[in-house]
């Protein structure tokens, strides 16, 4: 059965190149390898309840598959994964790929309209859901006609259980979808960023080998969950396409969880972003010797990280953060700083096996110093967003994807953030749609208007402000501006709320009506 279905990575090649077979699943790679090569005693995952060889692994992974058949989620199929970080995450994945499913990981932070949009639009069958977010999935599932089950957590055990511990992979091939990710719109509106069998061991022997070098014996922590293409790269598929441990926190990764887990876990390589390093760094306590004396490389991405925190880390944690930009569209870092070569306030270098570009306005190349639109190209791209086909052929161009993210490139090739070609955010490392944070302001009975821009805090890190105009002028003040923040809160994932409340007496617009923002990011 495993015969023919592994990847094969050559690094000898100039850039390294990954062979697929066209017979190809990704759970057998990722999965089964393991025990085959006699690792499967070593541990897999450890998370707040225990720990998980790579045999038990195969074994769950494999009892997941037939649970999830015997639920109707067959070849080709949606399963969504509303998990927290915990062992049951990798086993659901897994499972649903290795009978030829599609799991589709869900953010766990967001709210039971936004659940409704996803179930409806991802026609999931199968919804596996923490007990903890099972009150927001209930309702969301019940507006949907396509779910024929909701799984809680607590009952998963049960139904594993009972299901047989063998099980042979579905005859996918390298270029079936395997998987969705969701990643957030312009106008707010979730886009399902397609991707294939193939896609998961381009990432690992590209990126997460070739630059961040990842070993056998490494033990992996990630503060990005598992649903963010970043989490599923650092903290599943990379450990796991070497044999390494990986840890999972199903906590909020709050500086006091992060550096509890770093000190009782050690591990030798971290996953953040610079909001979270910003935040950690802020507390003098906070060094090598209160957290893992083991870590030997933090990576960054979701945003630029600011070039003093991350001097101030490496003088702090004894070792270098490798600061990069990657995408849900391309599934992880595809341009990066790498050991021996980080240059703090830049994005590095392009990883082996990806190609980026710089272009102006009319697509023609940017000359170094000058910013550009940066495109990319490289084997782990998404094949197309779920039925958006307008928002598909703005994005990919042929093998070339458009990132939305404008840069400068040096003489030296090093590459630097310049902003964004949209008015989206990035916000703690996630997308904030400024069209969907001014709708929700303007359903407020205060508010006459809303335009949202980011702003940078005092580390240099974007945040979410927002300047309104009221229909009662006299009602500007502190009390209206918590009360707002509250408002926001209340209708939308709570990472998206304006930390800055501006009122105004009116917004600055084009002859024909259009905010102009680009005044207000100044202003």
């Amino acid at each position: 059965m495993l015969r023919g279905m592994y990847a094969l990575v050559d690094a000898s090649h100039s850039p390294p190149r990954v062979t697929v077979p066209r017979e190809y699943n990704a759970a057998v790679d990722f999965v089964d390898r393991h025990v085959a090569e006699g690792r499967g005693g070593k541990v897999a995952f450890l998370d707040d309840h225990g720990s998980i060889t790579y045999r038990e692994l195969t074994e769950r992974v494999a009892r997941a598959g037939h649970a999830l058949r015997a639920l109707g989620a067959g070849l080709e199929q949606r399963v969504a994964l509303c998990l927290r970080d915990t062992i049951d995450f990798p086993a659901v994945f897994w499972g649903a790929l290795k009978v030829g499913a599609v799991p589709v990981p869900l953010n766990t932070l967001l709210t039971t309209a936004d659940y409704t949009f996803l179930l409806r639009d991802s026609r999931a069958v199968v919804v596996v859901v923490s007990d903890e977010l099972l009150a927001k999935i209930e309702p969301a599932a019940r507006a949907s006609p396509f779910v024929k089950h909701v799984v809680p957590a607590s009952r998963l055990g049960a139904l594993l259980d009972a299901a047989p511990r063998e099980l042979e992979a579905a005859s996918t091939c390298a270029d079936d979808v395997a998987f969705w990710l969701y990643s957030s719109g312009s106008t707010g509106t979730p886009k399902g960023a397609l991707h294939l069998h193939s896609h998961l061991v381009q990432t690992a022997a590209l990126y997460a080998r070739g630059v961040l070098g990842i070993r056998e014996d490494d033990v992996v922590y990630s503060a990005a969950k598992l649903f963010f293409a970043y989490g599923l790269g650092n903290a599943m598929t990379f450990p796991m396409h070497v044999g390494a441990t990986a840890v999972l926190v199903a906590e909020r990764p709050t500086p006091a969880v992060v550096m509890r887990t770093m000190r009782e876990r050690q591990p030798t390589i971290f996953g953040g972003v610079p909001t979270l390093f910003a935040s950690i760094l802020a507390d003098p306590a906070h060094d090598r010797a209160s957290g893992s004396a083991r870590l030997r490389v933090s990576t960054s991405a979701g945003e630029a990280l600011p070039a003093h925190v991350g001097t101030r880390w490496r003088e702090r944690f004894g070792s270098d953060i490798l600061d990069g930009i990657g995408s849900t569209e391309l599934l992880h870092i595809f341009l990066s700083n790498r050991h021996g070569d980080v240059r703090y306030g830049t994005s590095g270098k392009p990883v082996p096996g990806y190609d980026v570009k710089l272009v102006d306005d009319s697509g023609e190349p940017t000359p170094d110093g000058e910013d550009g639109a940066l495109w990319v190209r490289g084997p782990s791209a998404c094949v197309a967003y779920w039925a958006q086909r307008d928002k598909s052929l703005a994005t990919f161009h042929g093998p070339w994807t458009r990132t939305g993210d404008r840069y400068v490139r040096d003489e030296g090739g090093y590459y630097t953030y310049a902003g964004r070609s949209d008015d989206m955010l990035k916000v703690g490392g996630i997308w904030v749609s400024p069209f969907e944070v001014e709708s929700a302001l303007a359903a407020h009975d205060a508010v006459l208007e809303a335009a949202v821009v980011g702003h940078a805090d005092e580390e240099g890190l974007v945040k979410p402000r927002a300047f309104v105009v009221l229909e009662d002028k006299a009602r500007a003040g502190d009390a209206l501006a918590a009360e707002l923040k509250a408002f926001i809160k209340e209708r939308l994932a709570p990472y998206k709320y304006p930390r800055w409340i501006v009122f105004t007496d009116e917004l600055p617009k084009t002859a024909t009506g259009k905010i102009q923002r680009y005044k207000l990011r100044v202003g």
